[in-house]
């Protein structure tokens, strides 16, 4: 292929091409750098071309496209782990505070099922009770733990997130 006649190709596809990257990436500035690099390929290319080179190029783009989504770090907003951790602990805190508060028989089921994992037919064997009570218990235990990290919320005002 000529100079010439390469030249006359870029100049008819390239608004082509543009608008294949640019479905790809959604950034004007980053399909047109793919498509100058599609037409570096194809000038690297050029003794061997067969004019017209559409289908080579459409496919260079669609792979150039590709390569540059995979490339491309994912952008995520950044945010302060050290207040989230801290954030984190002081909900820990206070969920704890409550479980601290409530009847002892509530603390240890509780504390059973959610800190230690264990299953309801274990916790009715090690609390000698059946099934059935352990649910009702740690149901009962549930509902106080909320209402007192509710009523300290409300007094203290900071949101549990």
């Amino acid at each position: 292929m000529t100079e010439e006649t390469f030249q006359n190709e870029v100049q008819r596809l390239r608004p082509k091409l543009t608008a294949l990257a640019k479905r790809y990436t959604n950034h004007a500035s980053d399909a047109e750098d793919i498509v100058q690099d599609v037409f570096l390929k194809l000038w690297q290319m050029r003794d061997d071309l067969v004019s017209p080179p559409d289908g080579l190029a459409l496919v260079l783009t669609r792979n150039l496209s590709i390569d540059h989504q995979r490339r491309k770090k994912p952008h995520y907003p950044t945010r302060d782990i050290a207040e989230e951790e801290a954030v984190e602990d002081e909900r820990i805190e206070r969920m704890m505070q409550a479980i601290d508060s409530l009847p002892s028989r509530h603390q240890i089921i509780l504390r059973l099922r959610h800190l230690e994992g264990m299953e309801i037919r274990d916790i009715a064997t090690l609390t000698s009770q059946t099934e059935a009570a352990v649910r009702k218990m740690l149901s009962r235990a549930r509902k106080e733990t909320l209402e007192i990290i509710k009523s300290n919320t409300k007094s203290n005002k900071t949101p549990l997130k």
